[in-house]
């Protein structure tokens, strides 16, 4: 499937800019709510930190809601442009006193710019398995800073696709998309119920591999290269699900040497994800 341009956001009237300079303002405790996940699902908006990330998700085509930036810091340039693109594209701009960024983002010394985005979800038919596609999917994943790694790695790695499975953590909470740096705009995220994907996934014409501490298969040992594959990864904890395991065309381990009996989840999918890539990426 060639590339597409990311879809452009409707267009909107032109933002508003207002200073902000108590921590307590309905504003702010707006977008302090957004740590919590009932929050984020009742609004569709999520917060991301740093005017890299800001950056990122704008030039992505990502709808940007509020933009905070540091009062102190708005004669930067680039901080400033990225301002005027924000209102320029519909979003409010509060420029805000370090008290308040700081209540925002929960830290000391917060970065200059924190921007409020609304949430971008796939279906399962809009994960890509075409070609020499590979994507990823992953079963009931808990840990934020895991699956924001597996984001990064799969934006690196040339995914077109990571599938959420069952009972997992959000992918819009801070932490996750801290662990991104900005890779959470960049690749397409589907979340299903485990019967709704097995449905799916029955329909796939592709390789579809499994780690599995019962897998017999090294997991150099797949053509990876001829097909659409699906890599299957399991929960921290239990690994895959008896239901996941038994759909995959193979199950395949990760020879070890030391003691550990396994890897981490974020370090095992990126093994299996730069290997499942190798033909294309050595291009």
């Amino acid at each position: 499937m060639p590339d597409r341009p990311p879809p452009k956001p409707p267009t909107r009237a032109p933002g508003r800019v207002k200073e902000v300079t108590s921590a307590s303002n309905p504003l702010v405790k707006d977008i302090r709510a957004l740590a919590q996940k009932k929050h984020r699902e009742e609004t569709g908006l999520f917060l991301v930190e740093g005017l890299k990330l800001v950056i990122d998700g704008l030039d992505a085509g990502w709808e940007l809601s509020t933009l905070v930036i540091a009062k102190a810091a708005s004669d930067n340039p680039l901080l400033a442009k990225t301002a005027a693109r924000a209102v320029a594209s519909g979003a409010d701009v509060i420029e805000a006193s370090a008290k308040v960024l700081e209540a925002i983002t929960r830290r000391d010394n917060p970065q200059s710019a924190a921007g409020v985005f609304r949430r971008r979800l796939a279906s399962l038919g809009e994960i890509d398995l075409s070609g020499k596609a590979v994507a990823v999917v992953l079963d009931r994943v808990r840990d934020p800073g895991n699956l924001g790694t597996v984001l990064r790695t799969a934006d690196a790695a040339g995914a077109s696709g990571v599938v959420l499975v069952g009972d997992t953590v959000d992918p819009f909470s801070l932490e996750t998309v801290r662990a991104t740096m900005g890779s959470i705009f960049a690749v397409p995220i589907a979340r299903a119920k485990e019967a709704e994907f097995l449905t799916w996934r029955s329909r796939i014409k592709g390789l579809v591999v499994g780690t599995h501490m019962r897998g017999e298969t090294d997991y150099r040992a797949p053509d990876y290269g001829a097909q659409p594959v699906l890599l299957m990864m399991g929960n921290e904890q239990a690994g895959l699900s008896d239901a996941l395991a038994e759909t995959c065309d193979v199950l395949v381990r990760i020879p070890q040497a030391g003691r550990a009996d396994s890897l981490n989840l974020a370090v095992a999918t990126g093994v299996m994800l730069f290997e499942a890539r190798r033909g294309v990426l050595a291009l």
